[in-house]
């Protein structure tokens, strides 16, 4: 199996430690490494390094190789600019088919944390071999253990098993819900989380790609033709400016037919937010994750960071406050998805220093 490492989110729920030259992706924000390197270390032990990819911005290729200085330089698929993910897996498939015809590619987002790595290869193992001999296109779900409103959810049919107990045939494809209707997901026993994980051979998901994204594919074909070639940077460069961003999951898992998903076991946090920050991490006697130089009186049920300047609290709880160069956030635990919005306010204000 190729194993290709999306790197190319902005993290803009992270800011203000994520920023755009350095995104959420190269933080050490889980443990003392990035979750790029996490990652990456998670991917040897389901294949061989010299089959791992890293697809990221091509403002990001230096700090790719600063994490990843083992990475061969031609592992890094480096995109003009983002365009979501069905350019990036495209882009992916695209480089490597050229390489190897049969190729089977699983494609995992570099910010997820995984710990049962025993757990996850067996799962990927069997992905990698359905894959292999059915023309499909597998997504991976996470077994819910609380009724998330943060995830997508994945219907699949439970008597309709088709592989080794673990692969299913979907059914649907369901957003982000409110609490009452990821209740009822969970009661019903028939709803995964959506990981954002996938597995295929790169023919398949370049035919579903031509078949839903013909424009998209159609340049991608161009790019295709010109891999190892004196010509590639410039042809890459015409093709994808003129390529429509767009999901994976909206532009070709939701409208084929012949998808499937591996039900994983495995623990599994796509580390969304800095709430689900603060419940990954170690509290102390207080309910709190404290890092840096910080002070906290009567402060419970609190994230707070700061490397460098001073933050003092009284009486405060339930919040996330972060330090990180020129800015500072303060927002309640429950609101930390809207971290992005301000983001988005910041840069219709021009506030780009602090980006």
């Amino acid at each position: 199996m190729y194993a290709v490492i999306m790197a190319g989110g902005v993290g803009k729920r992270f800011w203000p430690r994520s920023r755009k030259d350095r995104p959420k992706q190269l933080l050490d924000i889980v443990s003392d490494q990035s979750m790029l390197r996490l990652t990456y270390e998670r991917m040897k032990k389901v294949t061989e390094e010299r089959k791992i990819y890293v697809v990221a911005g091509q403002n990001l290729a230096e700090q790719v190789f600063h994490e990843l200085p083992e990475l061969p330089k031609r592992n890094l698929i480096a995109e003009p600019s983002g365009k979501n993910t069905a350019p990036c897996i495209g882009l992916a498939a695209t480089t490597i088919i050229q390489k190897d015809p049969n190729a089977v590619i699983g494609v995992f987002p570099a910010d997820h944390l995984i710990v049962d790595t025993k757990a996850f290869k067996k799962a990927v193992d069997n992905g990698v071999q359905f894959a292999r001999d059915h023309v499909a296109l597998i997504t991976f779900g996470i077994t819910p253990t609380r009724p998330a409103t943060g995830y997508g959810y994945i219907q699949y049919s439970k008597n309709d098993v088709v592989y080794k107990d673990s692969i299913y045939k979907v059914k649907t494809f369901a957003e982000k819900p409110n609490p009452a209707t990821a209740r009822r997901f969970l009661d019903s026993g028939e709803f995964l989380w959506n990981s954002g994980m996938f597995i295929w051979k790169a023919e398949n998901i370049l035919n579903a790609i031509k078949l839903f994204l013909p424009e998209m594919f159609e340049s991608l074909q161009n790019i295709g033709g010109a891999v190892d070639t004196p010509q590639y940077q410039s042809v890459l460069k015409k093709q994808w400016a003129t390529i429509h961003s767009d999901s994976i999951d909206y532009g070709v898992m939701e409208k084929a037919k012949n998808v499937y998903v591996v039900r994983g076991s495995f623990d599994w946090s796509d580390v969304g937010s800095w709430d689900a920050v603060y419940e990954i991490k170690k509290k102390d006697k207080n309910g709190n994750v404290i890092i840096g130089e910080v002070v906290p009186i009567d402060t419970e049920n609190s994230y707070i960071y700061s490397r460098k300047n001073l933050i003092s609290t009284i009486g405060v709880k339930d919040l996330i406050i972060i330090q990180s160069k020129n800015s500072t956030l303060i927002v309640n635990r429950n609101d930390t998805e809207r971290v992005k919005d301000l983001v988005d306010l910041l840069e219709r204000k021009n506030f780009t220093d602090h980006l």
